[in-house]
């Protein structure tokens, strides 16, 4: 009987819970300190972005000037994220996240969801709504809502 090739499966998406839960650690990671490169580098070159209010934009330089334009705002950047499902090709996640304003020179606060579909091993659509408001001001529903 001849030896079989083993097959490698094209497909470089995570494929299981612990696949997916360290590709989620491995993006936070890259956030402190700001690594732009791998950032970018995380995403399909044809990648779609959908950021809460930011208008819609694409491809691996949009998506390298978007975290340039972070950077430079939110000083001192702590993000935290939480894997929480795989399905297919699309894992979700909730982060948290503090920094300083650079221009206002407040601390602030996020939360956020995030849904990425994967392609290739790459993020190729990044969807996120997200949260975000003064550190040192308690929110209200009420506040919310206005």
């Amino acid at each position: 009987m001849a030896l079989q090739p083993v097959r490698k499966d094209e497909n470089a998406n995570p494929r299981t819970i612990d696949e997916a839960r360290a590709f989620v650690r491995h993006v936070e990671s890259l956030f402190m300190p700001w690594d732009l490169d791998a950032l970018a580098d995380g995403f399909a070159d044809d990648c779609v972005v959908r950021f809460g209010n930011v208008p819609e934009f694409r491809g691996r330089p949009a998506v390298r000037a978007f975290f340039a334009a972070r950077s430079a705002r939110q000083k001192n950047y702590r993000l935290v994220k939480e894997f929480r499902s795989l399905m297919g090709d699309t894992i979700t996640n909730i982060w948290n996240g503090t920094w300083e304003d650079a221009e206002a020179g407040v601390a602030m606060k996020g939360f956020g969801v995030e849904v990425w579909v994967m392609k290739d091993g790459r993020i190729a659509l990044w969807e996120a709504a997200f949260n975000v408001t003064r550190a040192d001001q308690p929110i209200t529903v009420a506040d919310a809502l206005r």
